[in-house]
């Protein structure tokens, strides 16, 4: 009968802290990039993927209306940028049409920092910083 006890009791400890801790990643995680997506709808480039027709607000908006962003923010120049999970999607005018580029988050926020440091994104060089993806120490 005490080994019953103590199993249902190891049990219910178990069932408590696991209904208690709550898993912060999956609660907080936002939308992956539409890489797939990008990649079938529009022209690869060297430096990312080229659409030869649409501004850089309505091809922004057609990556969002796939796969919502988390944050969008434009510049002053008029280049979108969209906050993904751990990614960066940014948006500008190119002289064949609109160019998209797509950055981890580091990457991307370091290689766009003077436009983005205006935005309410977190700076990843700062230790607030915790990225979107899995992993310890969130």
């Amino acid at each position: 009968m005490k080994t019953t006890r103590r199993i249902t009791a190891i049990l219910l400890a178990g069932a408590a802290l696991t209904a208690c801790s709550g898993d912060s990643d999956k609660e907080k995680r936002h939308n992956d990039v539409p890489m797939s997506w990008i990649r079938s709808t529009y022209t690869a480039n060297t430096s990312g993927y080229l659409d030869r027709v649409d501004a850089p607000p309505a091809v922004a908006s057609e990556i969002h209306t796939n796969t919502p962003a988390r944050d969008q923010f434009t510049d002053t120049a008029g280049k979108v940028y969209l906050r993904y999970d751990d990614d960066i999607v940014a948006v500008s005018k190119h002289p064949q049409g609109t160019l998209i580029e797509v950055d981890d988050y580091r990457t991307g926020y370091q290689r766009h920092y003077t436009h983005l440091r205006s935005s309410a994104w977190p700076d990843p060089a700062y230790q607030e910083f915790r990225g979107g993806g899995p992993g310890s120490g969130k």
